[in-house]
């Protein structure tokens, strides 16, 4: 298999670009939260601190909240592989706002780049070698329109599929391994939420 060719960074940015108040953002802990942040922080993207595996059951519960509005779950592959039963519930709750995009650079990028369950393996003779693949298990689960993204050529219709496709969607990108400067939102979590809340018309309780 080809190494991954696309930057995290530009991808995001090109994802995000234009984002208006239809568009809520949920980004994983570690560096899909740095991505996010990069292309711009706003109000309504809730980046997430120390809470792996959250970013997908939040999305879902959002989705359900809020059916007008298109909810984009950007997270990690370390962080997917931590909740991919998750992914079985999105499946049977079928939301048609929810677009799911797992950034895959097969490395748990926050811990020290140790490789995923992504990344190729050869653990023996009977070894096929290949990681476990994200974009089959969520179509195992249910999510129909799931698949894999690998070429600067296929971004125009990932964004698309990210902004508006109807969902649920679920992408996995296969990016590449790159050092990258911490770009940080507030750390503030009562903030986020009250600045996220606030930004969707929600009385504070």
């Amino acid at each position: 298999m080809s190494k991954a060719t696309l930057q995290r960074r530009p991808l995001v940015k090109k994802i995000l670009e234009g984002a208006d108040d239809n568009l809520l953002v949920i980004a994983g802990l570690g560096s899909a939260n740095w991505d996010v942040t990069e292309a711009g922080d706003r109000p309504l993207n809730m980046p997430l601190w120390g809470s792996m595996g959250a970013p997908v059951p939040m999305g879902l519960g959002l989705a359900l909240a809020q059916p007008k509005k298109r909810v984009l779950v950007i997270t990690g592959d370390g962080d997917m592989l931590m909740s991919l039963s998750s992914l079985a519930t999105v499946a049977a709750q079928q939301p048609d706002n929810l677009a799911i995009v797992v950034l895959d650079n097969e490395k748990f990028g926050e811990t020290g780049n140790q490789a995923t369950a992504t990344a190729p393996r050869n653990n023996g003779p009977t070894d096929s070698g290949a990681g476990t693949d994200l974009a089959m298990i969520a179509k195992g689960c249910g999510i129909a329109d799931s698949g894999t993204v690998r070429e600067a050529g296929e971004v125009a219709q990932l964004v698309k599929d990210a902004r508006i496709t109807k969902g649920p969607v679920f992408r996995l990108v296969k990016v590449m391994v790159e050092k990258l400067e911490f770009v940080m939102p507030p750390q503030d979590g009562a903030h986020l939420k009250d600045r996220f809340r606030q930004a969707l018309g929600i009385k504070p309780t």
